[in-house]
């Protein structure tokens, strides 16, 4: 049976997910940015969470940690090179293990660079993939902690899946991302008809997000970098667009 994903605003910018496995119920929470805008999507839609899958340390996706697991009985599954900087994990994880959600298996991707202990939840069965902040729609994540070659390899990997996967990321970033793609790359018209529909969308008060994975092949500058070095220099150009 399917996977259900209800997307909920939080903070200024952030978005936190609700991911329901509809054969058992079992739902898990994509990070916990706030509380309170968590427990008002739980009460929306009626799904208790049983799991909170965390991509990475920062403040803005383990907030609401500690007063959601104060009610719900929940699974808490983070990294375990990372676990001393994440809420207590109820499960440490690694690179390459598998994360069940009642029947639908999710794959703990690697992928460092925004920090080094990130990581990424991939179901193949559902082409989804929860991504935090190492991807974004049109974008990435700030160079906080890793390097380049971290950073640009994360991409590449997440690059490798199907182009029908759906990719939730952590921000609502995507106009802004949109004016930096297309200023490095003012002649490409698919590129500015695709900001375009991105601009309508934020207009009438929709998300951009989940984006595709075919759609950031074709227009995210950090996913069409060909090399390190190319990716590294416009890590730097965005940092000071």
């Amino acid at each position: 049976m399917p996977i259900a994903c209800h997307l909920y605003p939080c903070r200024s910018d952030n978005y936190g997910v609700l991911v329901r496995d509809e054969a058992t119920g079992q739902t898990a929470l994509i990070d916990v940015p706030e509380e309170m805008a968590t427990r008002s999507a739980i009460e929306e839609t009626g799904w208790t969470p049983t799991h909170i899958f965390i991509t990475h340390h920062h403040g803005d996706h383990i907030d609401g940690v500690g007063g959601i697991r104060s009610t719900f009985d929940v699974e808490v599954i983070g990294n375990a090179a990372d676990a001393g900087r994440l809420p207590r994990l109820t499960r440490e994880v690694h690179p390459g293990d598998e994360v069940m959600l009642g029947e639908t298996p999710f794959t703990v991707l690697d992928t460092p660079g925004h920090t080094v202990g990130h990581i990424a939840y991939v179901s193949a069965a559902e082409k989804l993939a929860f991504v935090g902040d190492t991807l974004f729609a049109l974008g990435c994540g700030r160079m906080f902690e890793g390097t380049a070659p971290q950073f640009h390899a994360s991409l590449q990997a997440l690059a490798a899946l199907p182009d029908e996967t759906q990719v939730f990321c952590g921000h609502e970033y995507t106009q802004a991302n949109a004016r930096f793609a297309v200023a490095m790359d003012p002649d490409n018209e698919e590129l500015a008809a695709h900001a375009g529909e991105i601009d309508a969308k934020r207009a009438a008060g929709h998300p951009t997000i989940p984006t595709t994975m075919g759609a950031e092949k074709r227009f995210n500058p950090f996913l069409r970098a060909a090399s390190v070095d190319e990716f590294a220099r416009l890590r730097q150009a965005k940092d000071n667009f």
